[in-house]
């Protein structure tokens, strides 16, 4: 926690203190007479200062409460559970009455690192935290290192992707609330998996706007975002918007033992303050528990999301690098829609190879202006590949994944690159379920605009158009985004060997080698060598001196001639 110079710095919230007391404590900025009905006793918050107002009051762990300002009954915007949803009271939580078992468990460290995203409502047919747990042991087994859960916090309706979350501290109550959550990072630990919760910090769901700005200004007009408004944090009274942030931040990995935050978009969190909100939230998050790691979705290709802070950095471990997948996946579909018209060359794939940032201050022709700046300065583990993920097989207009005689090369050089390496559920076997955009929006006019909304995403993909984008809204789509859990053996086994060999693979800087119009790349890690063929006919790539044997391949592969033959869209390793 910070220095308690300022009230907001304070616990916000509703907190036990052991004793059948609790305390309250809520900034409501304008509000003269502040209450808190719990069950069904009233009582008056005092105001200290900085529009915070609070008071310890007779309460326990389980009880329902609202704030009362004026006339209108609210939930609290640092609730830790919504049991009735975004419109319903919040409860009164004791994150301290969990018996956790994993006084042992110690996050990973980066470089250990194979980070599995899941989508808690589609990984099982029941969509539960609990039920989650079953497939936990598997994927231990598989080499999987970290779940990276997407986001839980209290969003609206009983399914949704979650990126429009409203109450960031609450864990989303149709998968099980709080305690479900814990229950869930206690098996995983036991499991020597780490957890790593995807977090949402540039907006919150258009369903609680009116809610959070009945407290005070939680929003600025300064700034807007895709998705909504922007949060207020270097505006007037930003400073307890700020904390309401960190104090978030802070909670998941305090409370519910996670190992880590993936941040969200934080190229639309806007802040102009001397210490920016990003940093500070990572200084909060390593105090909070040695070895948490932040991992930031950043679409800025900007390295000083991940400095040092004595680099002038934002301290973060690790972030995404998008520009990886785009390399690949034009490479094995050809695909040439919307923000992929840029790749295509075998050239992008060997330059993100070496650092993922294939744009790195050259002009950009899709955003028509100079785009992102080099990376050699950081470490190759600093940066988080994939393939497949929510973003790239969601934000597809059918949420179909990888083109079945794609993955097992695309997976090849993902699991195999000298980067943290992130599988999409499912993957890891050939699931068939598409992963669709879904919502249960319950303000209709929302959930008008974000069918209008999903429609206009398109617009850039030529292959999309006068195609009939399934509806959000309607729970088929849904329910087609479940896994079925339809195992596809030859991938299965495949990734199975990836993951095994990975963990042999030497640490030493790659090196690449080319050819354009046959379409093959080789990417040397010391002694080994990827040979990779995107073309859609065999082809020869060249091996070094001393190459002589085929170490793992996606499919037939002959060693001919200081080469090896490889078939259409495969690759093997060699040594």
């Amino acid at each position: 926690m910070a220095d308690e110079t300022y009230p907001w710095e304070r616990r916000l919230g509703v907190t036990p203190l052991g004793d059948g007391l609790v305390e309250v404590r809520v900034w409501a900025l304008d509000a003269a007479n502040v209450r808190v009905r719990i069950g069904d006793s009233e009582h008056a918050l005092a105001h200290v200062g900085g529009g915070i107002h609070e008071a310890r009051v007779a309460a326990r762990a389980g009880e329902d409460y609202v704030y009362l300002l004026g006339d209108d009954e609210l939930p609290d915007p640092a609730s830790r559970h919504q049991p009735m949803g975004l419109r319903g009271p919040s409860r009164i939580v004791d994150a301290k009455a969990f018996s956790w078992t994993d006084a042992g468990f110690a996050p990973h460290a980066l470089e250990d690192l194979v980070i599995y995203e899941l989508h808690v409502g589609t990984f099982t047919a029941e969509g539960s935290f609990d039920a989650a747990i079953e497939h936990l042991p598997a994927l231990a087994q598989l080499g999987v290192a970290a779940i990276e859960v997407m986001p839980i916090a209290e969003f609206p309706g009983r399914h949704g992707w979650g990126y429009d979350g409203v109450y960031l501290s609450a864990a989303q109550s149709s998968y099980g609330g709080p305690l479900g959550f814990q229950r869930l990072v206690d098996a995983a630990h036991a499991q020597g998996l780490s957890v790593i919760l995807d977090v949402v910090y540039n907006h919150v769901g258009a369903s609680g706007n009116t809610a959070l700005q009945a407290f005070g200004p939680y929003f600025t007009q300064r700034y807007s975002t895709f998705w909504g408004q922007a949060i207020n944090y270097d505006d007037e009274h930003s400073e307890p918007v700020r904390e309401w942030v960190l104090q978030s931040a802070e909670g998941w990995i305090r409370d519910f033992h996670v190992d880590g935050l993936r941040l969200d978009a934080i190229h639309a969190i806007f802040d102009t303050g001397a210490v920016p909100i990003m940093a500070r939230l990572a200084d909060r998050v390593h105090d909070a528990r040695p070895g948490a790691l932040v991992i930031a979705e950043s679409g800025l290709n900007d390295p000083k999301v991940i400095r040092p802070r004595s680099a002038g950095g934002f301290g973060h471990d690790a972030q995404w690098a998008d520009d990886f997948h785009h390399a690949l996946r034009v490479l094995l579909t050809g695909d040439t829609g919307g923000y992929y018209e840029e790749f295509g060359a075998v050239a992008d794939l060997a330059k993100a190879f070496d650092r993922p940032f294939v744009h790195d201050g050259q002009y950009s022709a899709f955003r028509k202006r100079r785009f992102g700046a080099p990376a050699h300065d950081r470490p190759a583990q600093q940066f988080v590949v994939f393939d497949q993920n929510h973003d790239q097989v969601g934000n597809r207009a059918f949420g179909d994944r990888l083109p079945a005689a794609a993955r097992p090369l695309a997976a090849f050089c993902t699991l195999l690159s000298p980067f943290t390496p992130m599988l999409f559920m499912g993957e890891e076997y050939g699931e068939p379920a598409p992963f669709q955009f879904f919502s249960d929006h319950i303000d209709e006019e929302i959930a008008t605009a974000t069918r209008d909304g999903r429609r206009r995403e398109f617009a850039a993909f030529a292959e999309f158009a006068g195609e009939q984008v399934p509806d959000p809204q309607d729970p088929a789509t849904f329910e087609r985004s479940k896994l079925t859990r339809e195992r596809d053996e030859a991938v299965a086994d495949l990734y199975a060997r990836l993951l095994a060999m990975r963990r042999q693979l030497p640490d030493d800087e790659t090196t690449t080698q080319f050819d354009e119009d046959a379409r093959w790349l080789v990417v040397d890690r010391g002694p080994y060598r990827l040979a990779c063929n995107f073309a859609a006919q065999q082809r020869a790539v060249p091996l070094a001196a001393g190459h002589g044997e085929v170490v793992l391949a996606t499919g037939a592969a002959e060693l001919r001639d200081g080469a090896v033959l490889l078939p259409a869209l495969s690759g093997a390793l060699v040594r």
